[in-house]
């Protein structure tokens, strides 16, 4: 069943959609009256809905169920990914949307081959927030994950230091058969806990970045015995907690 989030909340039983989601119901699904979709309130309730008119750029749809829904992660992950060539961080977000990441933030790493443009920045990080905003629909989520406009490394970890678990994916870690430091750092964290996972460029992170990351206290961890790429690493590493935080138990 398709899922649309709202972006205020409803007294009454009645919702007007409009803008792109209205595109998305008439001319992709070419759902009709009568049909049902559920809708997601800014608090994360969810409603089961019937269409009961469709206008010129409006559809109107009848709340007549609340749902009990639980499809959050219970730790709150914010995922930190280098600019990336190519579509690829496009794949990071709408995967990590899917895998449960709540923030994704895209920062300009030293090896780096994408150069950040400031000027873009904006309507970059407007793209991709839509293509979180689709993938959360299509996985169910109860929320958005946020997407941040493209920053500095520096800026970067100032913006995650509050949080409690700070992680970085090493690739040397992998090739030096260290094989725990993730494990038992997923044994520390409880739920309720933020957790930031940091991922390098194609090229890997530069001599003076993992100084930096070891001074602010990152706990670095390998993947497994193989090197995986850029854009694979993060999707694994969510998969890793998915499985440990709601499979295992």
């Amino acid at each position: 069943m398709q899922r649309y989030f709202l972006d205020e909340n409803y007294d009454g039983p009645y919702i007007t959609i409009t803008g792109d989601d209205y595109h998305h119901i008439v001319n992709v699904m070419r759902l009709r009256e009568g049909e049902k979709i559920t809708t997601v309130f800014p608090d994360g309730q969810v409603a089961l809905c019937e269409i009961s008119q469709i206008g010129d750029r409006f559809v109107s749809v009848k709340r007549t169920k609340w749902l009990e829904e639980d499809r959050e992660l219970p730790i709150d992950i914010t995922v930190g990914s280098a600019l990336l060539k190519g579509d690829k961080f496009d794949i990071v977000i709408q995967k990590g949307t899917e895998l449960g990441a709540k923030r994704l933030i895209p920062f300009q790493a030293a090896r780096s081959i994408v150069k950040f443009d400031e000027s873009k920045g904006k309507k970059k990080q407007q793209r991709w927030q839509k293509i979180a905003k689709e993938a959360a629909e299509q996985s169910e989520r109860l929320i958005v994950p946020k997407i941040d406009e493209p920053t500095s490394f520096d800026q970067c970890l100032a913006a995650v230091s509050p949080m409690k678990w700070k992680v970085v994916a090493y690739e040397m870690e992998g090739r030096s058969g260290e094989s725990r430091a993730f494990y038992n750092t997923l044994q520390q964290v409880e739920e309720g806990d933020s957790l930031f996972l940091m991922f390098g460029p194609e090229g890997g992170f530069s001599k003076s970045e993992i100084e930096t990351l070891k001074e602010a206290g990152f706990i670095f961890v390998g993947l497994g015995p193989r090197i995986l790429r850029a854009e694979t690493a993060p999707l694994y590493a969510l998969s890793a907690i998915s499985f440990y935080f709601e499979l295992s138990r």
